[in-house]
């Protein structure tokens, strides 16, 4: 079986969304009360580190990817 990197964009934004559906979820019980205002900022934000996590993984794939690419001689 071929193995996989992490992709820890995807990682993140699911983290991001499962604490979401978790705050609705017990704000829907009447245990906690928060502002729903509040998660557009949350998702902005969240989903901004999600992409910072994709890009920082993709320049290190494609760096990786230079240095041992097909056709190119090997010392």
């Amino acid at each position: 079986m071929a193995r996989r990197r992490t992709d820890w964009g995807s990682f993140v934004a699911g983290l991001l969304f499962l604490a979401l559906a978790v705050a609705f979820a017990v704000r829907g019980t009447g245990d906690w009360e928060f502002d729903v205002v509040w998660v557009l900022p949350v998702l902005a934000v969240g989903l901004g580190v999600a992409g910072v996590a994709r890009v920082l993984t993709r320049r290190s794939r494609k760096e990786g990817a230079v240095a041992d690419g097909p056709g190119e001689a090997k010392d």
